[in-house]
């Protein structure tokens, strides 16, 4: 019985690049999706986040506003206490959520905001209506600087930045398996393939936390609000 040996074939790239495309090709679009799903959700965040900061300046605003129908001296007592809020919050508050956290000490000026009016509410009856309107506007900067806070820690959770990094670099590497006789040609694919992930990587990145980076929500609103109801503010 004559056993014929068979001669190893010689896997040349054409066979690499058939047998990988198949898997290659579906892995890449779940990565595209995955990648697309994730700036979508930072960057929704960070328009909340921009809209939070107006809300809270709009709410401090109307604060100032209807402080004017009180008493001469509880006008003055809140406008005080408010000034100083936004003083806090502007120097202080930013600096501390480029580190993801709030300033303490503006909190405690928001408190003493709120103590001045409660004060003013149990000393002057007459006014209840209009103190109970402010304290709204109150609750309003609370809860704005409140969602403000949460969204300065950044939106997207650890496991999905390592899913997207591992899933970047797998999707990168594959193009090393596709046989392509032309070595410019090979570099070309490999290095436009590798700008586009990574440029939506580092899109994802810097937006991911709205308060620090170089692309960020500023204190914009809340100055212009300083300036038009207590002059400029020094940070």
């Amino acid at each position: 019985m004559n056993i014929m040996a068979t001669p190893e074939r010689e896997c040349k790239p054409a066979d690499y690049k058939s047998s990988v495309k198949p898997v290659w090709c579906p892995g890449c679009g779940d990565y595209a999706v995955l990648l697309a799903f994730a700036i979508v959700v930072v960057w929704e965040k960070f328009n909340d986040a921009e809209n939070n900061v107006a809300r809270e300046a709009s709410a401090v605003a109307t604060v100032f506003r209807l402080s004017e129908g009180l008493s001469p001296e509880r006008r003055a007592a809140v406008r005080a206490a408010m000034t100083l809020y936004l003083k806090t919050a502007i120097s202080k508050d930013w600096a501390a959520m480029e580190r993801g956290t709030g300033d303490p000490e503006v909190t405690r000026a928001l408190t003493d905001v709120y103590t001045t009016v409660l004060n003013a509410r149990a000393g002057d009856r007459s006014n209840e209506f209009l103190l109970t309107e402010i304290l709204r506007q109150l609750d309003e900067v609370s809860s704005a600087r409140r969602s403000i806070l949460v969204s300065a820690d950044g939106n997207v959770p650890g496991i999905l930045w390592f899913v997207l990094i591992g899933g970047a670099i797998v999707t990168v590497s594959y193009t090393f398996f596709f046989g392509t006789p032309n070595l410019h040609a090979q570099s070309v694919m490999t290095g436009a393939l590798s700008a586009l992930v990574f440029s939506g990587l580092l899109t994802a990145i810097v937006i991911d936390h709205p308060f620090a980076g170089p692309v960020k929500v500023e204190p914009e609103a809340l100055v212009h609000v300083f300036e038009d109801f207590a002059g400029a503010p020094g940070r």
